[in-house]
């Protein structure tokens, strides 16, 4: 077998990950990747940003990307996460709509309207069966998706319990087209260790804190120092108010401090090496309407 026919042999090719909020986009694609790269929580829209978790072995290259669950925009970030989640049916080679068992099959119907006239292959995933009583609860649930989506081939399954995510990946090797890597064999992702450390951050606060402040809240590392060792990170969180300031902060900085211990101990995880994190909190009114802020922060290009 010559060179230039083991070359061709090769697979590569983009897997979009799109679908509502909180149906587990992330959580699947951490699982399919191996590696935690989407921040999961329970609450809705954590994702903000196109994220990108990159497979590599000798005979292929998988480039998962993790969308903003698809949700109707109400102020300029939100209109930003939209465009990501709808630019990703038209650069996919293969398209995931991730769905669940709870999930309301008519909501943002007309992107689903869109998925259905897709000429990619799309695998329709069906996320959490964990959480149904019986084989017929499921059965009810395939038949209604085989019917908004003729064209997809279904998989039910359980990010969380790893249940047949095996048989997904399988399916996705198979239908990769052939053709040489798009990054490096060694890449994991294409964002940059920065990105990590705002989102492990931010994925702190979504935890930590109810109602507004998570959703008003954005994290910029304004320093990143990394030695043989050690790293040293100085990040600030940008709030909309005065009075979200005050409960990021706390009572004598109590809680922004539990916020910066437990992230730390996640990007001490993340990149292998002792931490130490600094965090100050300053407000940006409005700064999800701002187009400039919003440039600023990466949402627009």
């Amino acid at each position: 077998m010559n060179q230039e026919t083991e070359k061709t042999q090769h697979k590569s090719g983009f897997v979009n990950i799109v679908g509502n909020p909180n149906v587990g986009k992330s959580t699947l694609m951490n699982d399919l990747v191996g590696e935690r790269i989407s921040i999961i929580t329970s609450k809705a829209q954590t994702t903000r940003h196109r994220i990108m978790g990159i497979v590599n072995t000798p005979e292929y290259q998988i480039v998962f990307s993790d969308t903003p669950g698809v949700l109707a925009p109400k102020y300029k970030l939100q209109e930003s996460m939209l465009s990501y989640s709808e630019g990703a049916l038209t650069d996919a080679d293969i398209l995931l709509y991730v769905t669940d068992v709870v999930e309301d099959h008519t909501k943002n119907a007309d992107f689903l309207a869109k998925v259905a006239k897709e000429k990619i292959p799309v695998l329709l995933v069906i996320n959490k069966i964990d959480l149904l009583k019986d084989q017929k609860e499921l059965e009810q649930i395939v038949t209604r998706w085989q019917e908004l989506l003729p064209n997809a081939q279904i998989f039910p399954t359980s990010a969380k319990e790893h249940f047949n995510v095996s048989a997904l990946m399988e399916r996705i090797v198979e239908l990769l087209p052939e053709g040489e890597p798009y990054f490096g064999k060694d890449a994991l992702t294409d964002k940059p260790a920065r990105f990590f450390v705002t989102e492990i951050i931010r994925e702190k606060i979504l935890t930590n804190y109810d109602k507004e402040v998570p959703y008003s809240a954005e994290v910029i590392v304004e320093k990143f120092e990394e030695k043989d060792n050690s790293i040293h990170i100085m990040a600030v969180i940008y709030v909309e108010r005065d009075s979200q300031k005050g409960i990021l902060i706390g009572k004598g900085g109590e809680r922004l401090k539990r916020v910066g211990t437990e992230a730390r101990k996640d990007i001490e995880k993340f990149f292998g090496k002792s931490v130490y994190l600094e965090l100050f909190v300053k407000v940006e009114p409005n700064w999800r309407n701002r187009e400039n802020k919003l440039r600023s922060f990466g949402y627009i290009e």
